[in-house]
């Protein structure tokens, strides 16, 4: 094993997914490292009732620090995390993100490096690259590196073209001790589901490629779950649950025949970004619908382990033909391409490998 890390990571939190879609992500990840033998302490900042929302207690692979969310707050945690050999500054942690980012570089020193790391790398790099005045641009070159958790060679490319020393993207994966098979749940039956949060970014492709497929097709049911949708016009057989907690994710994977994948913008004009719901529902053996952005070849192979749709009419088209003995098969395959290659124990070996004492990063000489 390599030598132990220990790593301070500031992002938005770790034991609620409430308004937090990266929520499982880190989980994933800071798990996996911690199996491994890396000491991880994760702070997040007590905003936007987060704390109030906990879907878990705090773990024992990593200890939980929760700052007040205000300067002093942020002050304090930086601080405490002085000394460590990794320090991650996430994005999008939703408050004093700014502030975070600019003082988190003075805890570099011998022994010490810091990341930046882009949970949203397509937002942030449409951000910076239309406002010159953006904080966030002169820093990129002083991270010591940028980790991002999709994006392919073209978020690599655009953040090198900023000044980035080095860009590597970690994908999204599976825990397969978190996400697998379950009895599925009357509750949450349907032909097609839909879990996601609505924002600016995704909302007017959730109406081409769930709403609108929805109308098309009246004798099929429809269930939609995340936050903010409560007001979105529906067609009648569209049923809303609202926010639904991680501890549901299994059964709302195993319960519809199909489940449908949304990029946001963003990350569909970059591709190569597949969202962390696509592994969770795969480890479930759900049938995956997803909309089409390049690299999707890269994870799963079109057809056979997930089904592609340019268009919501191509989405009406496969769940016209699918059958529930066709979904089992293709989340069959699915569930067994994502545990033999995309789960968070291959995601924590690769950072294992960018940073551990023996790696050629760690020592200066990566070009």
């Amino acid at each position: 094993m390599a030598a132990p890390l220990n790593i301070s990571f500031f992002a938005s939190s770790l034991v609620s997914a409430y308004w937090n879609g990266a929520a499982t992500y880190y989980r994933g990840m800071v798990r996996a490292l911690a199996r491994l033998g890396h000491r991880v302490t994760f702070y997040e900042p007590d905003a936007y009732g987060r704390q109030a929302h906990r879907d878990m207690e705090d773990p024992d692979w990593a200890t939980v620090v929760v700052y007040p969310a205000t300067e002093e707050g942020v002050f304090s945690s930086l601080e405490a995390a002085r000394g460590s050999d990794i320090v991650v500054k996430a994005s999008g942690v939703g408050v004093f993100d700014a502030l975070l980012e600019a003082e988190v570089l003075g805890l570099k020193r011998e022994g010490t490096q810091v990341i930046f790391w882009d949970v949203d790398a397509p937002a942030t790099l449409e951000r910076i690259g239309t406002d010159p005045a953006d904080p966030f641009l002169p820093l990129v070159p002083r991270y010591d590196m940028i980790l991002t958790y999709g994006g392919g060679d073209p978020v690599v490319r655009a953040y090198r073209g900023f000044g980035a020393r080095e860009c590597v993207p970690i994908y999204n994966a599976l825990d397969p001790d978190t996400h697998h098979p379950v009895p599925p749940d009357e509750r949450l039956r349907a032909d097609l589901s839909f879990l996601g949060n609505r924002l600016p970014d995704r909302e007017r492709r959730v109406e081409e490629f769930f709403l609108s497929v929805a109308e098309r097709l009246p004798r099929r049911s429809f269930l939609l779950a995340g936050s903010g949708w409560e007001d979105k016009s529906k067609s009648e057989n569209v049923r809303y649950i609202g926010h639904l907690g991680t501890g549901d994710h299994n059964a709302f994977n195993c319960s519809p025949m199909a489940v449908l994948n949304v990029s946001r913008d963003g990350m569909a004009r970059y591709g190569f970004s597949p969202a962390t719901r696509v592994f969770e529902a795969a480890g479930a053996g759900a049938c995956m619908i997803t909309d089409l952005w390049e690299g999707i070849g890269e994870f799963f192979e079109p057809e056979r382990e997930i089904l592609v749709a340019a268009n919501g009419e191509e989405v009406a088209q496969i769940l016209e033909r699918l059958t529930p003995a066709l979904a089992a098969e293709v989340g069959r395959k699915a569930r067994a391409r994502v545990r033999a290659e995309h789960t968070y124990a291959h995601r924590a070996k690769q950072f294992e490998e960018i940073f551990s004492a023996g790696s050629a990063w760690r020592n200066g000489r990566l070009p």
